[in-house]
């Protein structure tokens, strides 16, 4: 069995894929109807631009779907399709892009939800009033222990689970660096404070799922050709009402990737395709279900590895 899972927020890099585009038409199509619907040239900011300016969170959500869908469409092209899988799962704004790859979301509308999950994003909390942080070498459980413990008068909480020895946490900032000692003290390896502008994944994030709530409200969703693994959930859903309560669950709850992806191993799927830019959801899945294959596929090279 094979999951196709999508990656998140940090992937990000300029440049990423031009050469795609290049070599195949239908990935040049995904960007060019991104742009229409977006009204602007978000592909060349992506392949010419300022890296500071991709990574805001705005442009880099749909940005990120865009090379991920992109590459999809390069795979359809060589004759690999959404039937080729058996589950797809995305991080954090990846489930969007699974959903699309999945034809539960048209491509005009993902574009358009993540633009407006990023600016909602953005806006829920003042930049410097929130913070993120990576634990690593402490398991879920502890970590969130830890941040119900913290108290007082800051939100802290666990944000996302990503494997066995990373979990990140999320919510006001002197809240997050207090934990992020009261970690270190309880033995985590490191305790890094993250180059975020916002506290994703915390309840702070709630004016943006409220914005989420009604543009979904608005949007057609159809059930996927394949289960998605839902973040908030680690469990399949297929259901149009579900996959749209989830979505706005997820933009306050915590992404429960290592969960997922244990879900998806123990379902009996031995092979992964992370899809889109860079490889950091291999690094994850590799720690999280050491016997699973993982392949990438980012480049024109990389698609033609998969026919092989």
């Amino acid at each position: 069995m094979r999951a196709f899972v999508f990656p998140g927020q940090g992937a990000q890099t300029i440049g990423m894929g031009r050469e795609l585009a290049e070599a195949y038409p239908a990935a040049r199509a995904v960007f060019d109807e991104v742009d229409e619907a977006l009204g602007e040239s978000l592909s060349a900011l992506i392949w010419e631009g300022d890296a500071d300016t991709l990574t805001l969170t705005q442009n880099a959500q749909p940005a990120l779907m865009a090379t991920s869908i992109a590459a999809f469409r390069a795979m359809e092209a060589e004759g690999l399709t959404i039937a080729n899988a058996d589950f797809v799962a995305g991080h954090s704004l990846g489930e969007y892009s699974a959903l699309c790859a999945a034809g539960s979301l048209t491509l005009a509308d993902t574009a358009h939800l993540l633009r407006l999950r990023g600016q909602a994003m953005q806006e829920a909390v003042p930049v410097g009033v929130g913070a993120m942080a990576a634990i690593l070498g402490l398991d879920f459980e502890t970590v969130d222990r830890i941040c119900r413990e913290i108290g007082g008068d800051g939100v802290v909480q666990a944000a996302n689970d990503n494997d066995p020895a990373q979990v990140v946490i999320s919510g006001h900032k002197g809240a997050v660096e207090a934990a992020a000692e009261a970690m270190k003290a309880a033995g985590a390896k490191r305790a890094l404070m993250l180059p975020v502008s916002a506290p994703f994944h915390s309840v702070l994030m709630q004016p943006a799922a409220a914005v989420m709530a009604d543009a979904l409200a608005g949007v057609d969703i159809q059930p996927p050709a394949v289960p998605l693994i839902a973040n908030v959930r680690a469990e399949a859903v297929t259901e149009p009402g579900a996959i749209r309560r989830l979505l706005v669950e997820q933009v306050t709850g915590t992404v429960r990737w290592r969960e997922s992806i244990a879900t998806m191993a123990e379902g009996g799927v031995t092979e992964f395709w992370e899809i889109g830019a860079g490889k950091a959801l291999s690094g994850m899945i590799k720690r999280i279900a050491k016997d699973v294959t993982v392949r990438n596929v980012g480049t024109p090279a990389d698609v033609a590895a998969l026919k092989g």
